[in-house]
This record gives structure tokens, sequence and C-alpha cells, in this order.
């Protein structure tokens, strides 16, 4: 089948290459000629463990192309995506959807012959109607179908998430529509992935709904860890004990310093304004959010308990910045909530990432040392804050973090380390609801 995939960003690369490994023919356009220019050198502009070479093999076949702007591709393709970004706008937390719009207009003209034209980005409830409206008002003349297919991928595992999901979602109002995707996602029938056809409505929802529960999880567990702070709980020991309930699991029960990333806050953010804008009570979603708020000042009153009460003139050394290992992405990272606190405060912080300090660079205050390893970031340290559990701190020399340290504070924000085996090092360890 040919594909054209709209956006070459994170959902539209990822999905342009999974999509040529399934065999399909794909153009992935994008208006920043610049990202073009660097995936027609070999360069992939985002970190994503597997992308680079899923790329290069694909664009090597012949499978995967990149142009910058649709065009002809338009013409020739049996399903166009529109998966360009759709970031929160500014002062009433609604999803931006003017690039989602954009598209639709840069597609139009080049219509040819019966074409899907499916929604990837993650969109509000009547997008796709709305697409389809601008789409008609521009080419009336034009034989197409107007769908949803929402992405579940996570960063850090998206290759794994695409290629082996636990569904698809196809929000379909015609049979030729859902024909074409069914066609395009047959590999798939291999592993007996479940494919669900819905009407548009549902698909767009059902985005949304899915990451508003999951960060609902992750508020409730770090609310359940506060509790565990104050009884003398262990909340992973909690966390067991409900995740063994075969109706909960135990998948986003790790308490933390709260979600962030390029979804979870913009999704739900997005979804409580849908409901606002329907006057349809939305508290538990409302409510998720205060709490993950809430959540980056406990991890800020924490650090601050563990060094006495007070950071001024203390040397604090951080661990991972990024919102999850795998990753480079610091978009909503808790690091960009909690760091100018402390620097604010009066700290000195040093900082290590394995992948995300040149974006951390440009979003973090000028102040913080950048250090080349783990070791160089412990070196004089008042404390050292495990921020992001990246594989590359769960086996770290602690007699030689502990050596090189002017104090013994190890605040570990993940609970990668057994709070015993920490203090019979000789760490003055604090981790969460521990």
């Amino acid at each position: 089948m040919r594909v054209v995939m709209v956006g070459a960003g994170y959902a539209g690369l990822v999905s342009g290459a999974c999509f040529a490994e399934f065999g399909a023919d794909v153009t992935c356009v994008d208006v920043d000629r610049g990202r073009i220019d660097r995936l027609r050198a070999g360069e992939v502009p985002i970190y994503e463990p597997g992308l680079d070479d899923l790329v290069r093999r694909n664009a090597e076949s012949g499978r995967l192309r990149f142009a910058a702007g649709p065009g002809s591709e338009v013409g020739a393709a049996d399903l166009v995506f529109i998966a360009v970004g759709t970031p929160a706008r500014r002062g009433d937390g609604h999803a931006d959807l003017r690039h989602v719009y954009r598209a639709a207009e840069l597609i139009a003209p080049h219509l040819q012959g019966y074409t899907v034209i499916v929604t990837k980005s993650t969109v509000p409830v009547g997008t796709a109607r709305e697409v389809r409206r601008r789409l008609h008002a521009a080419r009336p003349d034009a034989d197409f179908d107007v769908a949803s297919n929402p992405e579940f991928l996570r960063e850090g595992s998206a290759i794994e998430d695409f290629l082996r999901p636990d569904r698809i979602v196809l929000g379909v109002e015609s049979a030729r529509a859902e024909a074409s995707l069914r066609e395009l996602y047959r590999p798939l029938n291999l592993i007996e992935t479940p494919i669900l056809a819905t009407g548009i409505e549902s698909a767009e929802l059902t985005k949304y709904a899915c990451n508003a529960f999951l960060a609902t999880k992750i508020s409730f567990i770090n609310e359940i860890a506060a509790l565990c702070e104050a009884t003398g709980a262990d909340v992973h020991a909690v966390a067991r004990g409900m995740g063994l309930d075969g109706r909960i699991g135990r998948k986003f029960l790790h308490p933390g310093p709260g979600y962030g990333g390029s979804c979870f806050p913009k999704d739900i953010a997005a979804l409580a304004r849908i409901a606002a804008e329907r006057e349809v009570p939305a508290r538990i979603v409302e409510a998720t959010i205060a709490v993950n708020s809430a959540q980056r000042g406990r991890m800020c009153e924490k650090i601050r308990a563990a060094l006495g009460g007070d950071v001024a003139d203390k040397r604090i050394g951080v661990l991972g910045l990024t919102f999850k290992p795998e990753t480079d992405d610091m978009r909503e990272a808790p690091s960009l909530h909690v760091l100018p606190v402390l620097i604010d405060e009066g700290a000195e912080v040093r900082a290590h990432d394995p992948q995300g300090m040149d974006e951390a660079a440009a979003c973090l205050p000028d102040s913080i040392r950048f250090c080349s390893d783990p070791y160089e970031v412990a070196e004089t340290a008042d404390a050292v804050v495990l921020m992001t559990e990246w594989n590359a701190y769960r086996g770290l020399d602690l007699e030689r973090i502990r050596d090189s340290m002017r104090g013994r504070v190890f605040v570990d924000l993940r609970n990668v380390y057994e709070p015993g085996a920490m203090r019979s090092l000789g760490f003055r360890y604090c981790g969460v609801g521990r």
C-alpha cells in the first residue's frame, strides 16, 4: 500500500518507519526542510531506541522516503496520515489544532482518486469531522473518507509498541475506509492483534481516556506513598498487593515525582477542557492534574528535609533530567519544576543525563553545571538526587559515590535502591513512600 505520513516528528517518523517495516511504500513529509534534509542524510533527529536502524534499513530498501511538504505523493497515496503536533494551547489548556488544519489545507490540492485521510495525532472529539469539512470545502470533487487511528506509543519503547501493540483502534464511517486500514495493519494478524473498529468520536476519545486513566494510577499511588510515609508503611509492598489483583494490574503503580512528557500533561488538560466545554463534570481528571502538580512540590520539600530543611549553599548532584528513561524528551519533566526551585533557594546544582543534556540545557537555568558522568555529579556533593531511573544509574559503584561526596544524603525519587542496603553503606537515604 502507498502511505503518506504528514509530520516527521515523533509519532509520524516512528509510525512511518514501522509501516515501511510492514512492507508499505511510505513517504514522510514535513514542512521543516531542515528535518527532512537530516533524514535524507541518514540522521534521525530524535532519540528513540532502535529507530536509527529501522529508518536506515527501510530507507535503503526504498520503502521509506522523505519529502519537504506534501505534493504528488499525496495523489498516489491510498492513505494519508496526519501526525503533526497538538501541543497544549497557552491560557486554556486546549489542544492547539493549527498544525492539523494546516496539514489538511496542504493535502487538499493534491488529492486524486479515492484516499483515506487518517488523523494519527491526538486530537479532541470532533477534529476528524472538522478536517473532513475543510477538505470538502477545498475539494468538493475529491473522493475521500476521513478516519481516526490514535497512536498508543510510549517513548522509549515506541517501536515495540507499534509492532506488537495491545490493540489497534480504527474510527471509521465507511466500509472502504475500514478495509483500507485493516489491509495496512494486516501483518499484525500473525500475532492476533485485536483490531477495534468504532465510530470516529469514540476513537478520538479512547486515546484521551486511556492516558487519563494511566495518569490517574500514577497520581493515586503517589498519594498512597505520602500516606505510607505518614504511617510507616512501605508503598512498594502496598503497590504489589494492589497489582496482584487482576482487576487493577501492576503497571503505572510506581511512586515518584509525577508524570511528565509529551502526552499525559497536555492530553489530560485537553480532556478536562473538553468536559468543561460540554459542562460535564470531570472531577477525577481534575484531581489527577492537581495531585501531579502538588507532587513536584512534595519532592522539593523532601530534598529540603533531607538536607536539614534548607538547601541554601548546598551542592546537589542530580542523576537524570528527562521525564523518563530511554528518551531525550524534556517536555514537562519533573526536573523542570524541581531544579529551578532548588536553585532559587540558593542550591548549587550539578546534573547528568545519558541522552537529555542538550535538550535540558535549553530549558533549565544557566547556572546548572552539566557533568560527563554520574561520578562527576557526586564529587563534593552534599546530596545526590536520583530523578530519572535510567539503567545506567541502577548499577552505580555506590562506595565510589559515597567516598567522593561531601555529605551522605541520597534522595531516591524513583526508589531504585533498597533503603536498608543504602543505609548500611553509610548513606542518609530518602525514598518515596518508604
